[in-house]
């Protein structure tokens, strides 16, 4: 089991969003929340560096992206896959109902606001 150290380095934070502003604004939540992010377009994507990688805390996803799956699908997997993976999912068009959520999952609907994403960032990284 790996300790992350807070204090030499920040944890890593998985942002997946195929539109490139808001996967900009998304990066400055997460560094506003005092983190480093690592951008991916799309789910596969995604599941490529969560394969090649050991350091992820948390990942934020949109739900629509094109490829092989959503972001819903990708928040399952990932649940599945890396079960200590904190996820925030966020959408514009879509509210999933609760049950249909992966446990432990936070949604936000867009437009995102900024300070509430940061401090549930904080707190889900922090307490874990």
């Amino acid at each position: 089991m790996m300790v992350l150290d807070h204090l030499s380095a920040p944890a890593i934070v998985l942002v997946v969003e195929d539109e490139m502003l808001l996967r900009m604004r998304a990066v400055d939540m997460v560094e506003d929340a005092g983190f480093t992010s690592i951008e991916a377009v799309d789910a596969d994507e995604a599941v490529a560096i969560l394969e090649s990688r050991s350091d992820i805390a948390l990942l934020f996803t949109d739900i629509q992206m094109p490829g092989s799956m959503d972001g819903l699908k990708l928040a399952h997997a990932v649940r599945e896959r890396w079960p200590p993976i904190k996820i925030i999912l966020a959408s514009g068009q879509v509210k999933p109902a609760s049950i249909d959520l992966p446990t432990d999952t936070r949604f936000f609907g867009k437009p995102l606001e900024a300070k509430v994403v940061v401090a549930q960032i904080q707190a889900m990284i922090c307490r874990a």
